[in-house]
């Protein structure tokens, strides 16, 4: 069973408590780099450690006056500390502090992505091999095209996660990147090793070259990534409304005891868990033309991204939590119906075998264009007359030439599209 859906872990990162916590981190670990050079005493790090601490209200009206925050979270951790507070923050800038905190709380909201993708793969496995031998029609412009099996689809996007998955992972790397390095990053007033100490002590990566920021194409690739994964879960959304539709019906959302479609009209099942993901996709795509637009700062730093990214993160993280849980839920509950699959297969009288008997009358001998040509001819009245298109073919006096009974009985057999599938799940999914 999916665990139910708790939006307070990827919410509480993005807390003030937790955003400042990570701030008071960043400037203990700095203290602790600076006291093992020598430049602050040991007994005033001891003191900043044991009292440092912060209150969000007293940051908040700190910050009505100076309208600086990371002056108001100094201010208010000063107050606690008392005279050994002038050591915190000592050759530091308020992005050494900003970038090196957001790039910890982006790791761990990319985590909880992480962990939901793991989740929805293992899901999209377990119904792949379900319906692996469940045969459906293949489309192609949204008409029929030849056989496929609905767990030949749960692969593919079973395999797509996978992807998404890999992409998550190099993001996260990219953005777990510090920068103690200055005003400008030049390292004037601060050395390298407090940046390579509290950068280990975090996880992160030192910035090799920074300006006053981490630079902002780190943080585009993490939301490109995000809005990758949205359209992947769009993509499949809109499949199931489309397979949901009233003259299909090969698949549907779970509808569950209660629920209500329309309120005019009482037969209605909507797919309106797939329609939400699909508007939401689109809200995540502006949050990575946002975080696009952060890459241009004015030299080496304005604040313009400022104000993206404290909407952004948040939100983008928190979004696509939901819509992994969502869709995941949504996937295993999906209602499948093979039956009528199989009369979707057989409602074009036998059309979907023209590539069959195409490659079966040159094998015999008669050249692509005349077998393209009876082949289309035979389909296109088929189509027309609604008859049977091998009936068409066994009275074809072009086809009967090269085509018997048995040849025709022998090529319209739906297995005949379904040898590869097993090969197709082992280079999906290994051996099992």
């Amino acid at each position: 069973m999916i665990p139910r859906y708790s939006r307070e872990k990827m919410e509480r990162i993005w807390s003030p408590e937790n955003r400042y916590q990570k701030w008071l981190d960043i400037e203990i670990l700095a203290c602790e780099a600076m006291t093992k050079m020598g430049l602050i005493p040991e007994a005033s790090l001891k003191t900043i450690k044991e009292r440092a601490g912060f209150d969000v209200d007293r940051i908040d009206e700190i910050e009505r006056t100076t309208k600086h925050d990371v002056i108001a979270f100094l201010t208010s951790v000063t107050e606690k500390v008392g005279e050994d507070g002038r050591f915190i923050h000592m050759g530091l800038t308020s992005s050494d502090i900003l970038d090196t905190s957001l790039a910890v709380l982006m790791q761990e909201a990319a985590d909880i992505l992480l962990a939901d993708l793991d989740v929805l793969i293992d899901v999209l496995k377990r119904r792949a091999f379900e319906h692996k031998s469940t045969l459906m029609i293949g489309r192609s412009h949204g008409i029929h095209a030849e056989p496929i099996t609905f767990g030949l689809k749960m692969a593919l996007w079973y395999g797509e996660m996978q992807r998404n998955r890999d992409r998550l992972l190099r993001a996260k790397e990219s953005v777990s990147t510090g920068k103690i390095a200055g005003a400008v990053g030049t390292f004037s007033f601060i050395d390298p090793f407090v940046e390579e100490y509290v950068c280990a002590k975090l996880g992160l990566k030192p910035a090799p070259v920074s300006s006053q920021i981490v630079q902002r194409d780190r943080h585009a690739e993490f939301f490109c990534t995000l809005a990758i994964i949205a359209s992947s879960l769009d993509k499949f959304a809109q499949e199931i409304r489309l397979l949901q539709r009233t003259e299909v019906r090969e698949a549907e959302e779970y509808f569950s005891p209660g629920q209500k479609g329309s309120s005019a009209m009482p037969h209605k099942r909507n797919p309106v868990l797939s329609e939400n993901l699909s508007g939401l996709a689109r809200l995540m795509r502006s949050y990575a033309l946002a975080a696009l637009e952060d890459i241009p700062l004015w030299h080496e730093r304005d604040i313009s991204h400022s104000s993206v990214e404290r909407v952004i993160c948040p939100d983008a993280t928190i979004l696509l939590d939901f819509m992994l849980s969502r869709f995941t839920g949504m996937i295993e509950k999906l209602v499948v119906y093979p039956e009528r699959m199989l009369k979707n297969v057989q409602m074009t009288h036998g059309v979907i075998f023209s590539q069959m008997v195409l490659l079966k009358l040159i094998d015999k001998g008669m050249s692509r264009e005349d077998a393209y040509a009876v082949v289309q001819r035979q389909a296109m009245r088929s189509w027309e007359e609604g008859r049977e298109f091998k009936a068409l073919l066994a009275e074809d006096g072009q086809a009967k030439k090269y085509l018997g009974s048995d040849e025709l009985d022998a090529i319209f057999r739906t297995d005949n599209f379904l040898g590869k599938i097993n090969f197709i799940f082992k280079r999906v999914f290994g051996k099992e």
